[in-house]
């Protein structure tokens, strides 16, 4: 199944997404796809961007997904973002951190491990459902960091500590490269781990980036584009573009 969303960023996310979307709504973005409805909030700063020559800015996003019959959410599978040309990443002299000392640990242990590395911060709910037992909410901590670049691809991962029913480490992946499609020239690919066995699915989150110089952007024309699909567990596919304006200055 095939659904068309004005989708702003998802990250990630249920996270994840996150981190080529330059171009996020002013005010809370709600779309329903049949039993399914997401809400999307965000921005950056500084609004004012140089015309010819990208710049820092700081991304901060929020998220919420449920259902309106109020059942258990499908879970997040994948999200493909190309964001606008005049965007970009740079991991230049920002410390790296391995997957590998990320799996299996605490938010403490994870911050203790890669601090160096750490790029934003941010918080998120979880629902767990088994058969013939009611959801079990969770939430936890997000931390981001930078997993550095190889081929042309920057790497970054989302770690995520849950406490019940059972102690795990979750840890999304995001690659980032260079696209040339017409007015895009990001791709950012977020491949989100199965929760509890895939039982697990991501109703909220709100996350912040803001390592200086991390993300970049410029305005020559008054607007940044994006467009992303979102796949989910259940099947549904959701895809869908955005244009927002920004401030050209010098």
């Amino acid at each position: 199944m095939r659904k068309r969303l004005g989708l702003t960023l998802a990250l990630g996310a249920a996270v994840a997404l996150v981190v080529g979307g330059i171009a996020v709504a002013a005010k809370p973005t709600v779309v329903q796809v049949g039993n399914l409805r997401l809400t999307f909030n965000g921005g950056f700063t500084p609004k004012g961007l140089s015309k010819k020559k990208l710049t820092p800015i700081n991304l901060n996003v929020s998220g919420n997904i449920a259902t309106l019959n109020g059942a258990h959410p499908p879970a997040l599978k994948e999200f493909v973002l190309e964001a606008d040309r005049n965007s970009g990443v740079s991991a230049k002299g920002v410390p790296v951190c391995k997957q590998g000392k990320l799996e299996a640990t605490t938010t403490a242990a994870a911050q203790k491990a890669c601090g160096k590395a750490l790029i934003g911060k941010g918080t998120t709910g979880v629902e767990v459902e088994f058969a013939e037992q009611a959801p079990i909410p969770i939430k936890s901590k997000l931390l981001l960091f930078n997993g550095g670049v190889k081929g042309g691809k920057t790497t970054i991962f989302i770690h995520a500590f849950l406490t019940n029913p059972v102690a795990a480490a979750i840890v999304t992946t995001v690659k980032i490269q260079k696209h040339k499609n017409g007015r895009y020239g990001l791709k950012s690919v977020a491949s989100i781990p199965k929760i509890a066995g895939g039982s697990g699915s991501v109703t909220n989150f709100s996350l912040t980036i803001n390592k200086k110089g991390y993300l970049l952007a410029k305005c020559p024309d008054g607007h940044l584009d994006a467009q992303g699909e979102a796949v989910f567990g259940d099947g549904t596919r959701a895809k869908g573009s955005v244009t927002r304006p920004c401030t050209p200055k010098g």
